[in-house]
């Protein structure tokens, strides 16, 4: 039979059981006394989706898809992560038989477990030598190399290479007619030819036991240090954000009860959040794709959570102390965690702690972030970064009145004029119904609500992009309408940059109009207009079919209601398409501009930042409204991008966008060279 003696020249091999149970204890209590840390958070149900969560699992845990998208690091990860799996799964077998009498360790699953332990083993051991090189030689920006990290690598390598030790010398003493198929250990088996029997018996049994106490530290040490990922990366994934993403979380502002909006202290953000501060794995590439840090500018997303992470320790440490200050109000009380829950909790001003905003992260930190969300569309295990900035931005706005001077004004006018430009409303609908455009008032029958936005109505160079977009429609025969001077700002800025209560207040009065209208289904030329009445809307009672123009125009060239005629000045040129935010990373729309542009005749060249990687323009969170004073401006690092590929022309689906890539072509003096299009104006030149 193909199979080998276990537990061959080891004796008492049952103190491993004593010893694993240890190691557990240990990780357990580990886990337990982070578990009360995230406790101090708020309530929050992350469980509403077991099926959802297990698939998860399978896709970014298990097969590591994300892990993947950066290739060094993911295949590096990938190595280490499946040569573990492998690995214990070999050890499960050999203990289900050894142990427990279940006959399995032979035959074809032998051979099964003993080429793909040394196989995956090896892969392992490659995968952390690629670590090695890349923490301690490439030093890339973005790792920061702590005692932890050094001291955790060694321990891993020491266990894999005495586990191919133990295999080696084993097969160098006792003749094993299978031993090909642990091919490793028969390799180096020859290194050990010449050692006498005695020798051989004593080496093994040493490493065996070296091993198997390097092994149960390595379990007990888990939720210790950085590979506590291990655990908690696979509990994020499965508790993740489904569905749209970037939705805040709604204020009642006719709850009585609540005495502050925004979160100014950690205790009040929900213990998910809390959570996911222990779960980030410090990989960086949060950071590496930040447009406020590749800039210049002070923000790090992995510094802002790192830095949540240290503040709730000590805000733990400090309610231990202060627990134990006062036994009297933990009498009852076992433990010292117990002793903390027991006493009433006091904030962090009465524990004399650093203050979360301002002291823990700085203020500017806050205001620099767009908001693009390119950080978690590349966090391998979902950490939730922008949400926390935005309960923050919230907190200074409507608690302390504190925010760039800037904001002050866009908010006046969205408030006073509907508008974040402070032009009169009542002329908000003056330029599309002097080319023809009709309002819903004058055509209630209209199967679609064309909403402008406020750039499309306002703003000169966007309008163009509306005429442009109008022509389409009726080039199309499309009925449709528009609110006119009904129509107010979406409120995406000023719930981006913190004023919840302004947002709510423009909302509420749009949904209310449009709801009076009967509207069911709407297009919009702004991703940000996009995203708000589509995704956001429907929890204040506004529930409409919305669709941004590059998809609506698909529709209409896919059903031949659109024709161009491709012999116009532009043909042959090239165009480089730039992602909108708001358009690709919120709601996965990629592949409808480009088509559009192929259809077009026009030559479509990637930008080295495209699709789910797309490099922000700079003008998302509000900070189209808000001045650039740190670092440099990000919208003149993507034109730069644009400008490397040679390219005739920026292909654009969004307004923000277009006014950014029209400033970083000016600021660059490139204006001869190329020019930035709406989609919906390239189109326009080529209908026929």
């Amino acid at each position: 039979m193909i199979t080998r003696e276990l537990y061959w020249n080891i004796h008492g091999h049952w103190l491993v059981y004593p010893l694993f149970l240890i190691a557990v204890g240990f990780l357990v209590y580990g886990y337990y006394k982070r578990l009360h840390l995230w406790k101090m958070g708020q309530p929050e149900n992350r469980w509403q989706d077991i099926k959802a969560g297990i698939k998860d699992l399978v896709v970014y845990g298990l097969f590591q898809k994300r892990v993947l998208k950066d290739p060094f690091p993911g295949v590096m990860h990938v190595f280490i992560f499946w040569g573990f799996v492998i690995l214990a799964f070999a050890t499960t077998i050999v203990a289900l038989q050894a142990d427990l009498g279940m006959n399995l360790f032979h035959g074809g699953l032998y051979v099964f477990i003993k080429l793909s332990a040394n196989l995956f083993g090896l892969l392992a051991i490659v995968g952390l030598l690629m670590a090695i090189w890349r923490r301690y030689i490439t030093k890339p920006d973005r790792l920061d190399n702590k005692m932890d990290d050094g001291i955790l690598l060694a321990l891993i390598l020491i266990i894999l290479v005495t586990g191919f030790l133990i295999q080696a010398v084993r097969m160098a003493a006792k003749p094993d007619p299978w031993a090909i198929y642990g091919f490793a250990g028969y390799w180096m088996a020859s290194l050990f030819q010449g050692m006498s029997p005695e020798s051989l018996g004593a080496f093994h049994r040493f490493l065996w036991w070296f091993h198997l106490v390097l092994a149960m530290t390595f379990i007990g040490y888990l939720p210790y240090s950085k590979l506590s990922h291990i655990v908690l990366g696979l509990a994020n994934q499965f508790m993740r954000k489904r569905g749209p993403i970037g939705i805040p979380e709604t204020i009642d502002f006719e709850d009585e009860s609540l005495e502050t909006f925004g979160k100014s202290r950690l205790t009040e953000f929900s213990w998910k959040t809390l959570f996911n501060t222990d779960a980030c794995i410090r990989c960086g590439r949060c950071q590496d794709n930040c447009p406020a840090y590749l800039s210049g500018k002070h923000l790090s997303p992995k510094r802002v959570i790192q830095d949540m992470r240290v503040y709730m320790e000590e805000m733990g440490e400090a309610r231990q102390k202060h627990a134990t200050a006062n036994p009297a109000s933990a009498a009852s009380a076992q433990g010292a965690e117990e002793v903390a829950a027991a006493v009433e909790a006091p904030t962090e001003e009465e524990l004399g702690l650093r203050a979360l905003i301002g002291e823990v992260i700085p203020e500017e930190d806050l205001w620099a972030c767009t908001t693009c969300r390119s950080c978690e569309q590349q966090c391998p295990i979902f950490v939730e970064h922008v949400d926390k900035t935005i309960d923050m931005r919230r907190n200074l706005v409507l608690m302390e009145s504190r925010f760039p001077s800037e904001a002050q004004l866009a908010f006046k006018n969205m408030e006073n004029n509907g508008n974040p430009w402070g032009i009169g409303w009542t002329s908000r609908a003056d330029f599309l119904t002097g080319i023809g455009v009709k309002t819903i008032e004058e055509n209630p029958e209209a199967e679609i609500l064309y909403w402008p936005g406020c750039s499309g109505a306002y703003d000169a160079r966007n309008q163009k992009v509306s005429a442009a977009f109008v022509k389409l429609m009726q080039k199309a025969d499309v009925n449709f309408a528009i609110l006119g001077n009904e129509e107010k700002c979406c409120g995406d800025s000023a719930r981006k940059l913190g004023n919840e209560y302004l947002f709510y207040s423009l909302a509420t009065e749009n949904i209310e109009v449009m709801n009076g209208h009967g509207v069911k289904k709407i297009v919009t030329q702004c991703p940000h207009c996009f995203n708000i009445l589509k995704n956001e809307y429907p929890e204040f009672g506004g529930k409409y079919e919305v669709i941004h123009h590059t998809e609506y125009l698909n529709e209409l060239v896919q059903s031949g209601r659109l024709q161009f005629n491709n012999t116009s000045a532009n043909d042959q040129k090239t165009i480089t398409y730039h992602d909108s935010c708001y358009l690709g990373r919120y709601n996965e729309i990629y592949t409808q501009p480009r088509e559009l542009l192929k259809v077009a005749g026009l030559e479509v060249r990637e930008m080295a930042h495209n699709h789910e990687k797309s490099f922000c323009c700079g003008a998302g969170g509000g900070r189209m409204w808000l001045e650039e004073k740190e670092g440099e401006h990000i919208n003149n690092m993507r034109t730069d991008e644009a400008l490397k590929i040679g390219v005739d022309l920026v292909g654009t689906a969004c307004p923000f966008c277009l006014t950014m890539i029209n400033d970083g072509i000016a600021a660059r003096e490139a204006e001869e060279k190329v020019k930035a299009l709406d989609i919906a104006e390239i189109l326009a030149m080529k209908v026929s």
